[in-house]
């Protein structure tokens, strides 16, 4: 039997709730299936962690995130901590520690979601956002002058290496020949005169490469207004870690809300373990009363399944999720619903069971 070993970081806020339904969902497919099963590991760290013992994780905690094959994160942040500490002291140290240079996150409009467009059918809105998750404008490299003076000034460098933004790049081109779609590059050429203009240069160099996959080229405002009043003209969108950021929230927004937004961050190469991540953030003003929505949570366990090579259980979760949003039955707030957390897990595990 194999087994997958999985650190557990359930973080902060909603992240303990929400993470153990997917834990739970996991753990039943694998009783299911019988040919694979999952060793958790929980880890105590985040915003918690944080004001006891004033650091985000462990001092050796990458050692012991390399022995893993996966990281499972939940939510990071909380009042009290500030969010650049937050982020710079757990998430992002991971993601870099273990190269997990490919972010992954789908903007599909399930079957039964919500969607605040007018006229938008449920396949116009099929995305697959491939962003760089290593470098950019959150590459950590800039300079604080004068600090606390009247000429205080800061600066923030964003990071564009050709390894890196080549590897992404044919990364992105890779997908869409595979899944024989479209493939859109967002930048900001016009504006941003150096990093843009030179993603798009490698954008053009490495399309050449590719020349059965039809190709468009956005700038990120543009972009950013298609997405809204015509989502169907993206399939694979490939861009830069900033961009990503932003849009893929954006992306959230029009198929069904950040309950239902999963992400993974990928070390295509397996040196190193990757990490899925519900991305809605620690939501404290809702934590500890059981109504978080945990179908993100579980959309990323999906995630997960097919990065080990288990596809018909990833596809059959997703199957599960759009059930559950067309039925309406058990739904937690956000989603018009009055069910808890718990609830809608275990009626994923009851659907998984049946089927």
């Amino acid at each position: 039997m194999k087994e997958h070993k999985i650190a557990v970081i359930a973080g902060d806020g909603i992240g303990p709730e929400v993470l153990a339904e997917g834990v739970k969902v996991l753990n039943r497919i694998s009783e299911l299936d019988r040919t694979f099963r999952f060793q958790f590991t929980n880890f105590p760290w985040g915003c918690e962690y944080y004001l006891k013992y004033g650091r985000m994780m462990a001092d050796d905690g990458i050692e012991q995130l390399k022995a893993f094959d996966a990281i499972f994160l939940g939510a990071v942040g909380y009042p009290g901590v500030p969010d650049h500490i937050s982020l710079w002291d757990l998430l992002l140290v991971i993601r870099k520690s273990f190269d997990q240079y490919v972010n992954l996150r789908p903007v599909k409009l399930l079957k039964g979601a919500p969607c605040p467009l007018k006229d938008v059918k449920q396949e116009d809105i099929d995305m697959l956002f491939i962003r760089e998750n290593s470098e950019g404008e959150y590459a950590g490299s800039g300079s604080w002058l004068f600090k606390g003076k009247p000429n205080e000034v800061v600066i923030q460098d964003g990071v564009f290496s050709r390894v890196g933004c080549e590897r992404i790049i044919r990364y992105a081109f890779e997908v869409a020949r595979a899944q024989k779609k479209t493939l859109s590059s967002i930048s900001k050429g016009n504006a941003l005169n150096y990093s843009m203009v030179f993603w798009d240069q490698i954008f053009k160099e490495i399309s050449e490469e590719y020349p059965d996959v039809e190709t468009h080229s956005y700038l990120v405002d543009a972009a950013s207004m298609f997405m809204v009043k015509d989502p169907k003209r993206f399939q694979i969108v490939v861009t830069s870690n900033l961009f990503g950021d932003i849009l893929t929230d954006l992306g959230a927004a029009i198929s069904g809300g950040m309950g239902l937004a999963a992400g993974a961050n990928l070390n295509p190469e397996r040196k190193y373990p990757s990490m899925f991540e519900p991305i809605h953030g620690s939501a404290p003003d809702i934590a500890g009363q059981g109504t978080a929505n945990p179908l993100a949570a579980i959309w990323s366990a999906s995630q997960m399944l097919e990065f080990f090579g288990h596809k018909e259980w990833a596809d059959r979760l997703i199957a599960i999720i759009e059930e559950i949003l067309s039925e309406k039955r058990v739904l937690t707030p956000d989603l018009g619903g009055t069910a808890t957390t718990q609830q809608v897990g275990n009626e994923v595990v009851r659907k998984l069971s049946r089927s």
